[in-house]
């Protein structure tokens, strides 16, 4: 069955997620420019900045052929005239077939989602989701490890603000992880809601020294300081946590470590030679990734 919007990780079902893996297997062996999307328009709406997000959106897009429109700050649009949102998602209704959406605001993806009438994907509302991140997440344990079940995660850093922390927690329940350990300051616990929606076990802590060694995949987050109405309680916990090659050297042989990317401090540069860094190679897997997403919507 296809999907329409793409709101939150929830908006997938298990065999979606494997559907998509499927897909971007096949694209990412593909060579050139396809024609699956040549009479479809994409609309960039990018309200907040972004660099590999909209990147790897507007590549995926023009490797199935499609035509990309879009923006990639408020400043440049009408909305810096005053336009409200449901405004300006009408109007890219009347351009596009699809819309790719960020924004500063919770909530913005799905109230844009209710007002049109052709696909939202939603490329980060917020602190709210990050739903296309978590599937790039997924998939590159899927493609090291052949499997998600049964694995044991570790997210660390910012777990109360970090949107992609949301997507990949709520994405887990449509797994079988064996357990998910939370590490955070006190003042970055995952937000009660989300922890009151998972159904696999979940342990939280505040020292990753003593979790390592029992965990397949650290997914490491960026203190983010946008995020932050109090640049105090930033400076607070800007440096909580430093994946350092000491660190490293207590992991499992296999275990692999994740971000999403920018990173600032929180990883050690010589930390990316050692087998565990993979956050380069999941960074690659976007395009393959949301190239199988707009095919799985918009595809014939």
């Amino acid at each position: 069955m296809k999907l329409k919007h793409v709101i939150s990780a929830l908006d997938l079902t298990r065999d979606d997620y494997f559907r998509i893996f499927e897909l971007a297997d096949k694209f990412s062996t593909s060579k050139g420019k396809l024609s699956y999307l040549s009479n479809k328009v994409i609309s960039l709406a990018f309200f907040e900045p972004s660099t590999r997000t909209a990147q790897s959106f507007h590549t995926a897009a023009i490797k199935l052929g499609a035509n990309v429109i879009g923006f990639s700050s408020e400043e440049s649009t009408s909305v810096a005239k005053g336009e409200n949102l449901a405004d300006t998602i009408r109007m890219l209704n009347n351009y596009s077939n699809c819309i790719v959406m960020r924004h500063k605001y919770d909530g913005s993806a799905l109230f844009a989602s209710e007002i049109s009438e052709v696909p939202i994907i939603n490329a980060g509302d917020g602190k709210h989701e990050h739903p296309t991140q978590a599937l790039i997440d997924l998939y590159t344990v899927y493609k090291i490890f052949n499997e998600i079940d049964g694995r044991t995660f570790a997210l660390l850093g910012d777990l109360k603000y970090a949107r992609t922390v949301n997507s990949l927690l709520r994405a887990l329940t449509r797994f079988k992880p064996k357990k998910v350990f939370l590490i955070s300051p006190p003042q970055l616990k995952v937000r009660r809601e989300i922890l009151d929606s998972l159904n696999y076990p979940v342990i939280e802590t505040q020292n990753p020294y003593e979790v390592i060694q029992d965990i397949d995949v650290l997914y490491v987050t960026r203190i983010q300081k946008e995020r932050f109405v109090d640049e105090v309680e930033y400076e607070k916990v800007k440096e909580s946590y430093v994946v350092d090659n000491k660190l490293v050297s207590m992991m499992k042989k296999d275990s692999i470590i994740l971000h999403p990317l920018p990173r600032v401090n929180e990883i050690d540069r010589r930390v990316d030679k050692t087998p565990h860094a993979k956050y380069f190679y999941q960074a690659s897997l976007a395009v393959p990734v949301r190239m199988a997403l707009f095919y799985d919507i918009l595809g014939e």
